[in-house]
């Protein structure tokens, strides 16, 4: 079982880099060999000689695919240095490779995995989890409005700092569980992340090693405070969405999970339309985001070629409609610590 869950491994990280390779190199390079080692403590390596590009099984097995793409990346610009420029006078991540990285975005540390993005301990995001706990007031008008306060305050902060943030950098996350399938509810969801949230989505590939299973998962890029808020947003959303449609059931007597998607894709659309209503108000008092070109370059940098996906099918059948009436009523507040796995991430303020 080992042997066809390593050789499933290598053919699909020989698809990930034709990936990488096609999107960032346009064909200028020929496939390497590829290979597994357990040696040392180099997460992955390219040997000239041989043209193999190898990777370190404790890296594959033990983390995120996302990680995985980034070593990978980092030895894809190795070959390239090697192959196609034919630089041979420089050490390995001497000028030209470090300057390569920097054009395509990959990261160019010689030690240790790729910085993806944690909390950064921003005192906006401080602030955003405090009114975020106001938020949890069972007085409706007290929770509306401390919802609303921390939307200005997310959406000002962020016309301020677009400047600062150019020099700040970027940085990306995965969110939720790899799927071969994504729910309408959850393409919505990835909308209402980038247009009320200040961060850009993409989905992208995504693959278990210990399962031999492919699908896709979301990326979202951008500051590391305004990752931090989306990551919540949209775990606070999925477990809110589960929760009302369990409700619903239990309300109208429904024993399946037939009209599950549909209720939740309601969830989401309303909860959207509410985002919206906010931002139109916001509009009025002057404050207007027209987006962030630094920051959709770093995308376009990350994925130089991307497709769009077609629109979803809505059915607006009873259930849509229940789901898109209680979307609207929710309100956005930091979740009880410790409940789930997904409700950590704002945390408790000291």
């Amino acid at each position: 079982m080992r042997e066809l869950l390593e050789a499933a491994l290598l053919r699909e990280l020989g698809t990930t880099w034709r990936e990488i390779s096609g999107n960032h190199f346009r064909g200028r390079l020929r496939p390497p060999v590829f290979a597994l080692h357990d040696a040392g403590v180099r997460l992955g390596f390219w040997d000239r000689r041989s043209r193999t590009l190898s990777l370190a099984r404790s890296l594959v097995y033990q983390q995120p695919w996302g990680v995985v793409r980034e070593v990978l990346k980092h030895e894809i610009a190795h070959q390239f240095v090697d192959e196609v420029m034919g630089i041979d006078d420089q050490t390995a991540h001497g000028p030209a490779f470090e300057n390569l990285c920097r054009q395509h975005g990959f990261d160019p540390s010689a030690r240790g995995l790729p910085q993806t993005s944690e909390g950064d301990g921003n005192p906006v995001l401080r602030r955003i989890a405090r009114l975020l706990a106001l938020a949890e007031s069972p007085n409706l008008h007290e929770a509306e409005a401390a919802m609303n306060t921390a939307q200005r305050l997310m959406l000002k902060h962020n016309i301020d700092q677009t400047v600062a943030r150019a020099s700040e950098g970027f940085a990306f996350r995965h969110l939720g569980r790899p799927s071969g399938r994504i729910e309408a509810a959850e393409h919505v969801l990835a909308g209402i992340l980038s247009r009320h949230f200040f961060v850009e989505v993409i989905w992208v590939p995504y693959y278990v090693p210990s399962e031999g299973r492919r699908g896709r998962v979301l990326e979202i890029c951008g500051t590391l405070s305004n990752l931090e808020v989306a990551a919540y947003v949209h775990g606070f959303l999925l477990e809110t969405a589960e929760r009302l449609w369990r409700e619903h059931k239990r309300r109208h007597n429904i024993a399946s999970n037939r009209e599950r998607r549909r209720f939740m894709t309601g969830v989401m659309i309303g909860f959207d339309e509410k985002l919206k209503s906010g931002a139109a108000e916001s509009r009025r008092e002057g404050l207007i985001w027209v987006g962030d070109p630094a920051l959709a370059g770093y995308l376009r940098q990350r994925y130089p070629r991307t497709t769009r996906g077609g629109g979803i099918g809505l059915y607006r059948t009873e259930a849509y409609e229940h789901g898109r009436k209680a979307g609207r009523e929710i309100v956005l507040h930091r979740p009880v610590h410790g409940s789930s796995e997904r409700g950590r991430l704002l945390g408790p303020m000291r």
